[in-house]
This record gives C-alpha cells, sequence and structure tokens, in this order.
C-alpha cells in the first residue's frame, strides 16, 4: 500500500440487505435484478427442501436454473473445481444457501466466474454472510487462511423465519462471534492496524462508522440476547431475535472487516488445529479467544466478569473442558503455537508463544470458577 495508505480511511458492505419473516419466499423479485440464469449452492443437508422450493417458485420456462448440493470444507481444490465445471453454464450470479461454509463457496465460485453473488443464510451462526471473505480449511478440517475479495455481496437476503426455526446452537454461537467485533476492533484501533477493506492493497484506516457499529454489535447484545435465545428456543420471531439476527449477521460482518480481528479470531484458529477442535462451532471457539485476549491485554476485572456472565446466560463456552479440550500442556502449547500464524499481530503489544500459553491457562482457570459459581447460583 502507498505510504498515502495510511492516512486513508476505508469501508466495505454488502450492496443491499433484505432482513424479515417470509423473505425467501420474495427471492425470485430480488433475483430478477440480475437476471434467469441462476447457479445455487445449498447446504447438503437442506438440499431437497430448498430443491423444491425453488423449482416452484422459478416454475416460468424463462429461468435456467442450476441447483447444486455443497457438503464437506471449503478447500480450494473445490473451489477450482465447481469454477471450472459451471463456467459453460454462464450464469448471471452464483446464490448461496446455507451456512458458513455453502455460503464462503458460493462467493467463492461467484468470484472466479466474474459473477455477482448473493447470499441467503439458513443460520445466523456467523457473519460469512456480509463478508468480502472466504474462509479456507484443509481436508482434515483444520484452518488454511482466507481468500479476500474486491467486493461484497452484491444482496444480502435474511428470511428471519427460518433463522428462528433453526436449532438455537448456531443462534447462540453467532453471538459468540459477534462478542468479538467490539472487543478486538478496540485493539486494532489501539494499533491503528489497517483493517480488512481491499485487503490484498493493505486495508485502510478505521471510519467512525466501523466503530460505532462495534460498538452497537455489543450493546445489542447485551440487551437482546437472552430474549432472543428464549425466542429461538420456540421457534417464533420477536423483536429481540430480529435485533440478534441483524447482529450476528450484519453488524457483526461490518464490524470486523472494518475494524479487523485480533487475538480471540486467532485463539480461534488454534483451537482448530486440535481433533477437538472440530467438535464446537466457530463461535463458540471465537468466544473463549475474546476470554483470552481479555486476559492477555489486563483487562478491567469488570468487562471480564460482564463478557463472562453474557456467556454463561446464554450458554456459551467459557473454558476449554466447554469446547471438550483437555486443559494439558501439550494442548495448550499445541493451541499457542498455531494462533501465532493468524492476527496476534492486530493487537497493541507484542505477544509470544509462552504469553499466550499463560493468558489461555488463567482464561481457563477463570472461566471454569466463573461457572462453578453461576452453577451454585442457579
Amino acid at each position: 500500500m502507498q505510504e498515502s495508505g495510511k492516512f486513508t480511511r476505508g469501508w466495505c458492505s454488502p450492496e443491499r440487505y433484505i432482513q424479515g419473516p417470509g423473505e425467501f419466499n420474495n427471492i425470485k423479485n430480488y433475483t430478477d435484478l440480475f437476471g434467469t440464469k441462476i447457479i445455487f449452492f445449498i447446504d447438503d443437508f437442506l438440499y431437497d427442501k430448498y430443491e423444491r422450493k425453488l423449482n416452484e417458485i422459478y416454475k416460468s420456462e424463462k429461468y435456467n436454473l442450476r441447483i447444486l448440493k455443497f457438503k464437506g470444507e471449503v478447500t480450494r481444490q473445490k473451489i477450482q473445481k465447481h469454477v471450472e465445471c459451471e463456467a459453460a453454464f454462464l450464469p448471471d450470479m452464483v446464490i448461496g444457501i446455507g451456512g458458513g461454509k455453502t455460503i464462503d463457496v458460493a462467493k467463492a465460485v461467484g468470484v472466479g466466474l466474474g459473477k455477482p453473488f448473493i447470499i441467503i443464510p439458513t443460520i445466523a451462526a456467523t457473519d460469512a454472510p456480509s463478508s468480502s471473505l472466504s474462509v479456507i480449511y484443509r481436508e482434515d478440517g483444520g484452518h488454511e487462511g482466507e481468500i479476500f475479495y474486491n467486493h461484497s455481496p452484491s444482496l444480502l437476503i435474511v428470511d428471519s423465519k427460518i433463522i428462528a426455526d433453526a436449532p438455537v446452537r448456531f443462534l447462540v454461537s453467532g453471538m459468540g462471534d459477534a462478542l468479538a467485533t467490539l472487543i478486538e476492533a478496540e485493539a486494532t484501533q489501539k494499533a491503528n492496524v489497517p483493517n480488512l477493506v481491499y485487503h490484498k492493497m493493505g486495508g485502510y484506516r478505521q471510519t467512525l462508522a466501523g466503530r460505532a457499529i462495534a460498538r452497537a454489535c455489543y450493546k445489542s447484545l447485551m440487551k437482546n440476547g437472552v430474549m432472543a435465545k428464549e425466542a429461538c428456543e420456540k421457534h417464533v420471531v420477536t423483536e429481540a431475535l430480529e435485533n440478534i439476527i441483524e447482529t450476528n449477521i450484519l453488524l457483526s460482518g461490518l464490524g470486523f472487516e472494518n475494524n479487523a480481528t485480533a487475538g480471540a479470531h486467532s485463539i480461534n484458529d488454534g483451537i482448530t488445529s486440535l481433533t477437538e477442535g472440530n467438535r464446537t462451532m466457530h463461535g463458540e471457539k471465537v468466544v473463549f479467544g475474546c476470554i483470552v485476549q481479555l486476559v492477555a491485554e489486563n483487562a478491567p476485572e469488570e468487562q471480564l466478569e460482564e463478557v463472562i456472565d453474557f456467556c454463561l446466560r446464554v450458554g456459551l463456552p467459557v473454558c476449554l473442558e466447554d469446547l471438550y479440550v483437555e486443559n494439558t500442556e501439550e494442548n495448550i502449547c499445541k493451541i499457542a503455537e498455531a494462533s501465532m500464524h493468524s492476527c496476534w499481530e492486530n493487537m497493541p503489544f507484542d505477544v509470544n508463544k509462552e504469553s499466550i500459553c499463560a493468558a489461555i491457562t488463567v482464561a481457563d482457570t477463570y472461566g471454569r470458577n466463573k461457572k462453578s459459581e453461576y452453577g451454585k447460583k442457579n
């Protein structure tokens, strides 16, 4: 990036965001703005249901659909194979329907074909739907890195009734991912590191909007999180649930891209290096990373307590045991070592493997103690 970039602010976001109960049924009204030849990628276990729905919605002969199922890890090899296979179809757009991995494949194929990508999440488990990147894994599930794109989704459609009908664990995990937004944004702001806007050019300074959204994300979690979980457990759409859906998908997504990630996501990446890492969701690992980051930066105990209390109230992990990871020196060292290859460099102070091991150890102890106290009270 040129020297002037250090003083240049940057912002990215989806071109349009639509959220409400029943919006999936209006999909044709939106896709007609882009064309009639569409490639759909759908989660494997959702495929039969949504293939039927799509064929009912697009029953006119003017539409030409390719409806594909996706399963497994998002690898560079799979992405390249899909791009090569679908190139001859010449679609007007590529649409991803499902969770984070199917969404990330749809983005990658859309970019590979030079076509707009549209995202329709069926869960609110991560902020992947709004972002201009795909997270890449190895076939064994280990985190490999990210592919960054020069634009965000052209359209992001969220049917809140679909989210309400999904298992509540997905929503709660999304709250864990969203919880990292402000915690990491405050660290990256202090460090004055570039955000993820046009990542290939080195990123830009945070905007006031990016910082404000990170704060709004945290505030919404504290205000709406518990009641949103209650609504999702009953499969009903309430204002609190609508707010958390927006928080998990839009505010968290805008917040992390426009501010950058730091220690919390580094710990997530470290945990994926363990076999046990496959047993928990992204946001569940990230939220333990929040506790580790707060310990590493010697945050006020009041802040740690507020974060852990929120986690316990909604059912998020607060210690290694909650992540099915045994507290051993070997496991802690593996997590710390793998996390060093992520984004700890975005913190406003230097870290090394030893300091991260220490932070994980203290975070785990602190979390276990608070969990025990919470259990006795309840």
